[in-house]
């Protein structure tokens, strides 16, 4: 990656959600994920600067959110994870990380929504499982 990029800009991910009648606040879960993300991944923080905390509360408030959805029953989680992995991949985002961060994230909500968390898992091992996500 020859520039680092913009901070984040594009349709807000939503702070809340609902889940089975709840709301939850995804803010201080997109939060806690990224401090693990980036004590996994610290060469994050080099490659893309400033804005790599952004862009990861950014893109793990959606991701967490569409878990929620998924089970909700009004988004398919695997289908934007797809989505994002091939936008991720065209700017040369190691994969890996985005697995990773599914991976995280299943493991914070693992304990208080078990369901989000069987998605989250399901979608790294997607993300893991597909060599290339580009059309």
């Amino acid at each position: 990656m020859s520039r680092r990029p913009a901070p984040p800009s594009g349709w807000p991910p939503p702070d809340r959600a609902r889940l089975g009648g709840e709301e939850i606040a995804l803010l201080p879960l997109a939060e806690k994920i990224s401090r693990r993300y980036f004590e996994r991944h610290p060469e994050d923080l080099e490659r893309y600067g400033d804005v790599a905390r952004d862009w990861e509360v950014h893109d793990t408030l959606h991701l967490l959110n569409w878990a929620i959805g998924d089970v909700e029953g009004h988004v398919e989680l695997e289908e934007q994870v797809a989505w994002l992995a091939g936008v991720l991949e065209a700017r040369e985002f190691p994969l890996e990380h985005l697995a990773s961060n599914l991976d995280l994230s299943a493991d914070v909500t693992a304990e208080a929504m078990a369901p989000v968390a069987d998605r989250l898992r399901a979608a790294a091992a997607l993300v893991r499982g597909r060599e290339s996500f580009l059309q």
